[in-house]
């Protein structure tokens, strides 16, 4: 079955099976009780072991909702999604990506989970443990028990991760931190965290590109002052566990654009981290680790809408759908696994994505993909993901010229739909031979 949503783009079972016996197998897969989450999440763990071993990886996590309202009325077992009002789950992966060259080495473990209930009134001073962003250091956690081959860890989020007992808990030798601040810390001399980076100097200048994101920013660069230093912040005195050390010393990377222009807001990163910095080169290794995270929105929107459209999935459980929502991560990170590699910047085994006997197609497709001139062949060494991409994003449309635009990710789903297509016509030509 995830196979064939890599190779389809889609979810939508009766599309996956070739027949209405193997779409009924497929169903009967996804309602079976047996087939337990946890138990996925380990097979998981175990495929990405051998895969880090020796890398400083990048855990990058966050939250997306799956709205499912236009199913609402026959799905049991939904909650509210982020209205309030629409039904559907929440989802909130964990992503392995290289810290050197950026590419996706896989999916580390999945979180699903209904919001069924309204917020406790008194929910600020509940301890993390009764807290629904409990998440964010139960996907610390998968980090660190599945990437321990790994010669480093980093586990980077969001804002809605800055949790002391995040800080306080998961850091240790090897495995470290980075969150983008969300809240104006209380420090242990005195004052707040905010107005502490406001008085340090401007260590460096640095420029971003960024890509447009509609309703809120149009593509552009932007020039951004870097300062950094240590803080030290206290322990919070609502919800946070009272054995918790009473300070916790951090390093904080601020990112803030001078200049935006009109109409747009302007760029502003808080970034703590565990990490030492200790001069510029140490604070801009530390935004660019940051900028990785942008990878798992890209996820997002492989599984959703503009790729395997899981919100349109008709099947009837929410039980059966969090199987379904875990195959279609799986098959949207093999899609971010072609993207990282695009670039031949790191070298993968095919057999990361590819099946053995998709191979011989791969290599067949080649010639007729290529053109004339040296701008027009397939740049990387033959047999390696990055040669298996070239040839997937040209069957998605993609020109090949060197200069043109990258292909992303939307076109490499559209790639393999197609590739998939042509190795159906093969088996069936041998077949007929």
């Amino acid at each position: 079955m995830l196979q064939r949503m890599v190779e389809c783009s889609t979810v939508c079972l009766r599309r996956l099976a070739e027949n209405r016996v193997e779409e009924m197998r497929f169903g009967r897969w996804l309602a079976n009780p047996k087939v337990r989450l946890a138990a996925m999440e380990r097979a998981l763990n175990e495929q990405i072991g051998p895969r880090v071993a020796g890398l400083h990886v990048l855990a990058i996590q966050d939250t997306s909702e799956i709205n499912y309202q236009a199913h609402a009325r026959r799905t049991r077992g939904l909650g509210t999604v982020g209205n309030g009002r629409d039904r559907g789950l929440f989802v909130h992966p964990v992503l392995a990506v290289d810290a050197e060259s950026g590419a996706c080495l896989g999916l580390v473990g999945a979180q699903l989970y209904a919001r069924t209930k309204a917020a406790d009134p008194n929910y600020r001073d509940l301890p993390i443990e009764s807290k629904e962003s409990l998440r964010w250091l139960r996907g610390a956690l998968t980090a660190k028990r599945a990437l321990g081959q790994a010669r480093q860890v980093t586990v980077i989020a969001d804002r809605e991760s800055d949790i002391y007992e995040e800080w306080d808990r998961l850091p240790g030798p090897g495995f470290d931190l980075l969150t983008r601040s969300c809240r104006d810390r209380a420090l242990s001399g005195g004052g707040k965290l905010f107005a502490a980076a406001d008085a340090w100097p401007v260590a460096g200048r640095l420029e971003l590109e960024l890509p447009a994101r509609p309703g809120k920013r149009t593509e552009r660069t932007a020039t951004v002052e870097v300062r950094y230093g240590a803080v030290t912040v206290k322990r919070p005195k609502h919800g946070s566990d009272p054995g918790a050390a009473p300070t916790v010393t951090l390093r904080l990377v601020e990112v803030r654009e001078a200049a935006a222009p009109p109409g747009e807001e302007p760029v502003h990163w808080r970034l703590l981290t565990t990490h030492a910095v200790d001069n510029l080169q140490d604070a801009l290794r530390i935004v660019q680790w940051y900028r990785r995270r942008w990878l798992i929105e890209q996820l997002f929107r492989t599984l959703k809408s503009q790729g395997l459209d899981v919100e349109s999935s008709q099947v009837e459980s929410a039980e059966a759908l969090k199987r379904l929502i875990v195959l279609a991560l799986l098959a949207a990170t093999h899609i971010l696994q072609l993207l990282g590699v695009r670039d031949g910047l790191m070298i993968r085994p095919l057999d990361d994505v590819f099946a053995a006997g998709q191979i011989g197609v791969l290599t067949a497709l080649l010639p007729s993909l290529e053109g004339r001139s040296a701008a027009r062949k397939n740049p990387h060494p033959p047999h390696t993901l990055a040669w298996a991409t070239w040839i997937v994003a040209r069957l998605g449309g993609w020109d090949g010229y060197p200069k043109s635009a990258p292909p992303g990710p939307i076109t490499l789903a559209r790639g393999y739909a197609r590739f998939s297509t042509l190795c159906e016509g093969a088996a069936l030509a041998q077949y007929l031979c």
